[in-house]
Order: structure tokens, then C-alpha cells, then sequence
């Protein structure tokens, strides 16, 4: 994860191995429904522009998921996998739109307004989504975003991997359309009475409420993914870091960690190796940077010891049925560590009102995902209350 980009050679190399598939695979399993095969054609025959705008138009944050997306969509599904390795479609797509970003390629689309006033609550992936898409049909769009900047969960990923001029960039070109506004350090919680100042609909994309818990002793000791990586500056250490988590969002906290010190740095993984949910560049980053994974290993309790905490631990396995469980007599304990941070993910709100004006997009709905997957949430929402306008 060290180098955000590829370079000419690598790029090169990339664009000569896509098979051109007339099924486009790659599309069928992207999110945003962009396209690799056509833009890589564009990039080949030299076009660049092209290319760029043929990912722009299907996915505003077009770098942004180019430098963060998970191998389990284009990569995945990539026929070249099957004779050698698959394309590297989203570093493909980082670098075309870092191209773009450099030569100002994309312009705002400024349509005229067709009379109508939506209301966007949260100025994350699924926000960006659904502005995008209200924006081409003319509509009037207002964000209201709770913090003091827009990118939602996507200020949690570290600047290594994300620098934030990118988000702010994106942000940037989006706000070129003079339909759009955005109002920052503006939470609202009373949807229908912001119906009620004259907005034809609203859609929410607040992000995933509850993070998830152990429910273990002690827990109330541990600090969440969250106010870890919004402020890590506040939990700098030199001594032992304990990761509970095994996918993306524990890398990066793990990695953030290690960044900032510390001595060492553990991963607690209650499954296999095989099974974290994690790419082979943070598998490649984890063992660059010696952190140590424990798979098949349950926190069960947190004791503060002075200004330490000591963790309690125990094995688990695979019973015949596939569930897992605890190994009996495999408890231990080991002390001696400044920070335990809780990377469990998130879910959704349980029940969502309903109501034909309010639309509910991304981790809102179903807990925490990619970038690229709640971008595509709030594009099919702002489709939905387009649809329902024009009836």
C-alpha cells in the first residue's frame, strides 16, 4: 500500500491483459456499474479522456474507489484470473482518474433546474451517489452533513491509502453545478419537518448507527474503530496495541498503530486466516509491517491494571457443523498493553419508517460496506424518488 499508483510500465502491462470479454463480467459485478472493459479499450487506443469519463459518468468518486475497493467485485470476477492473475482493474481506474484530476478532464455537468428541491442528510459515498444521479436530471439538491467535512467513513481510512485532497476534490467538482449546496456542522434529525420547507423529497445516507458489540467484561475499556481512526493522534502509543477484527477497517487500524509507534501491534481474529475479509495488498501490508495475527482467537474480558490493560483470551475451532466455538481449557491471559480498539463493523437501523417522500441509502441500511457498494445504495435511491417524482 505504499505506492498509491501504478507506474507507466505497470499500467501498460494491466491494459495488455484484459481479454476484452464481450459478457463484460467485470461490469456485471461492479456495484456503480462501471464498465472496466470499455474504459480499458479507451485507454488502450490512447483515449484517456474517454476512459475517464466513461467511469465518471457511472461513479463520481471514480479514484476514490479506484484506490480503495476490495478484490471481491471487477477483480473477482475477471476471466484472466483464469489463466494467470486478474486484471488490476481498480488501480487501472485510480490511475485514469488521477490523470483526469491532473489535466482537469471533468467538468460539472450544469443542467437546467427542473422545479424540483431534494434534500440530502450526510456527505458520505451514498450521499455523493445520489447527488450525482439528481443532479444530471436538473434536480435542486441541498446537503446537510453533521461534521465539520464531507467523506462520511471515508476520513476514517488513513491518509496513506486515501489522501484527503482526493475527497475533497471530488467534492469539489460536484459543487461546480450551481444546483448544489452544502451545509456543513448541520445535523438534522426531524426528517418531516424538513419535508415541510418545501423539499419534494429527501434521501438519508447517515452512515451505520450501532457499531458491533462483544458484550464481554470490561468492555467499556476498549476504544471503537471510529474514535480510533477519526483521532489517532489522541491514542498514540509505544508499547502494545491490541486489534479486535479481522477485516479492512482492523488493517487499517492496525496499520495506523504501528504507524504511530507502537512496539507491538496484535490482530485478534475469531476465524481463520483464510477467512478475513481483507485484499492481497493489506495482506502484504500486515506482513511488511510484523503485525501479529491470532486467528481463531475470542477476546472474553478487559482488566485494567494500573495504566494497563490485560487481556483475556480464548482458542476457538469448527465444530462438524461449521459453527464456531470455544476450545475448552484454552484460556489465557496476557497484560501489558496501552489500547484495545474494537474493529467489529456496524449495522444498520433495525427498523426504517416509511414514508413516500424518505428514501434510506447505504450503511444506514445495511450495516457497514465498501465505498463503492454505498455509492451505488444512494445512486438506486436517488433513481427510486426520481421515478416516484415523475408519476
Amino acid at each position: 500500500m505504499k505506492n498509491l499508483y501504478l507506474t507507466a510500465s505497470q499500467i501498460k502491462k494491466e491494459l495488455e491483459k484484459c481479454l476484452q470479454c464481450p459478457s463484460k463480467p467485470c461490469m456485471q459485478a461492479c456495484p456503480a456499474a462501471v464498465s472496466p472493459k470499455d474504459f480499458i479499450a479507451a485507454a488502450q487506443n490512447g483515449d484517456w479522456q474517454s476512459a475517464a469519463q466513461q467511469i465518471n459518468a457511472q461513479n463520481p468518486l471514480g479514484e476514490i474507489c479506484g484506490l480503495i475497493c476490495p478484490d471481491n467485485f471487477c477483480r473477482h470476477a475477471c476471466v484472466r484470473a483464469k489463466i494467470g492473475a486478474p486484471v488490476l482493474i481498480p488501480a487501472l481506474q485510480a490511475a485514469i482518474m488521477q490523470k483526469a484530476r491532473q489535466m482537469n478532464w471533468l467538468q460539472a455537468i450544469n443542467v437546467a433546474a427542473n422545479g424540483r428541491r431534494v434534500a440530502i442528510i450526510g456527505a458520505g459515498p451514498a450521499g455523493c451517489g445520489a447527488v450525482a444521479e439528481l443532479l444530471k436530471k436538473g434536480y435542486a439538491v441541498e446537503v446537510f452533513e453533521r461534521e465539520a467535512c464531507i467523506g462520511g467513513a471515508l476520513n476514517l481510512i488513513p491518509t496513506e491509502r486515501l489522501p484527503r485532497e482526493i475527497i475533497a476534490y471530488e467534492w469539489q467538482r460536484l459543487q461546480q453545478n450551481h444546483l448544489l449546496k452544502l451545509h456543513l456542522q448541520t445535523p438534522i434529525d426531524d426528517y418531516e419537518t424538513l419535508l415541510k420547507q418545501g423539499y419534494d423529497g429527501i434521501i438519508v445516507t447517515t452512515g451505520a448507527p450501532h457499531l458491533r458489540a462483544l458484550n464481554i467484561a470490561g468492555e467499556n475499556l476498549a476504544l471503537s474503530y471510529i474514535e480510533y481512526l477519526k483521532n489517532p493522534q489522541n491514542y498514540a502509543s509505544t508499547g502494545r496495541v491490541v486489534i479486535v477484527g479481522g477485516g479492512a477497517v482492523a488493517v487499517d487500524c492496525a496499520m495506523t498503530a504501528k504507524k504511530q509507534g507502537a512496539k507491538q501491534v496484535k490482530m485478534l481474529v475469531r476465524r481463520r486466516l483464510s477467512d478475513m475479509r481483507i485484499n492481497e495488498a493489506e495482506q502484504q501490508s500486515l506482513l511488511d509491517e510484523k503485525i501479529e495475527i491470532c486467528p481463531l482467537t475470542r477476546l472474553t474480558k478487559i482488566e485494567k491494571n494500573g495504566d494497563k490493560l490485560t487481556l483475556y483470551t480464548i482458542h476457538t475451532e469448527f465444530d462438524d457443523s461449521g459453527h464456531l466455538q470455544d476450545v475448552a481449557g484454552s484460556q489465557s491471559v496476557e497484560q501489558g498493553f496501552d489500547y484495545v480498539v474494537l474493529a467489529l463493523g456496524s449495522s444498520g437501523v433495525a427498523e426504517i419508517p416509511a414514508h413516500p417522500q424518505i428514501f434510506y441509502a447505504g450503511d444506514v441500511t445495511t450495516g457497514g460496506t465498501t465505498a463503492v457498494q454505498a455509492l451505488a445504495a444512494g445512486k438506486q435511491a436517488a433513481q427510486k424518488l426520481i421515478t416516484i417524482l415523475k408519476s
